[in-house]
């Protein structure tokens, strides 16, 4: 993670200790030591985080939708506990990182020409993950962080195998070079504090003072 986050360029990491809460049925006991992340209380964990927001006087905070993008728990409780976070630090701007579920279709199945997933995937289930057109507040252009983004991710070794195969993140490194900037050269984000169908807008910034 850290040599991932080198990658991008960031300044500063910290880790709140929680384990990972897995993906399986069910929920597996914590590891010694350690509380799985969904068994945290939720106004512990805030808390924590708001610590951090008020020390960076952070003006944008990134977070996931509702649905924790594809549906991992650890991503939905990353968006419970951001919401309630930014507004204990009284942080400006929550944006929750998505993508329209039809641009993501499109790419899914556009990669599976190129690789074979596993058979365990449900391309169709994937598709209908994150977030409605509709709902998108902010499309950005990222195009010329392409190289970093790829870079990050292959740095990311723990997210490309897993139990001996390959996850999602190792398809999307053998995606062409030219293929892969159009496909991860734009991040999109949904503003809660936003109506759906308000105007998209093109910097997270925007309005702020």
């Amino acid at each position: 993670a850290r040599a991932s986050a080198r990658a991008l360029g960031v300044a500063r990491v910290e880790w709140l200790g929680y384990a990972d809460s897995g993906m399986g049925a069910d929920l597996q006991p914590d590891p010694a030591g350690q509380t799985r992340f969904v068994r945290a209380p939720l106004t512990e964990a805030a808390e924590r985080l708001a610590h951090i927001l008020r020390a960076e006087s952070a003006d944008v905070l990134l977070s996931y939708d509702a649905r924790g993008g594809y549906g991992h728990r650890d991503h939905v409780r990353v968006h419970e506990v951001a919401a309630l976070a930014a507004e204990r630090a009284g942080t400006p701007r929550l944006l929750e990182a998505t993508i329209p579920r039809d641009v993501l279709a499109r790419a899914v199945r556009a990669s599976a020409r190129l690789y074979h997933y596993p058979s365990d995937f449900d391309i169709d289930a994937f598709c209908s993950a994150f977030s409605a057109r509709r709902e998108i507040t902010h499309r950005i252009d990222v195009i010329r962080y392409a190289g970093a983004k790829r870079a990050s991710m292959r740095a990311h070794v723990s997210q490309t195998r897993a139990d001996g195969a390959d996850r999602t993140l190792a398809a999307f490194l053998r995606i062409p070079r030219p293929a892969y900037d159009l496909i991860f050269g734009r991040e999109w984000f949904r503003d809660p504090a936003l109506p759906p169908g308000a105007p998209v807008q093109r910097d997270i910034f925007a309005g702020l003072p």
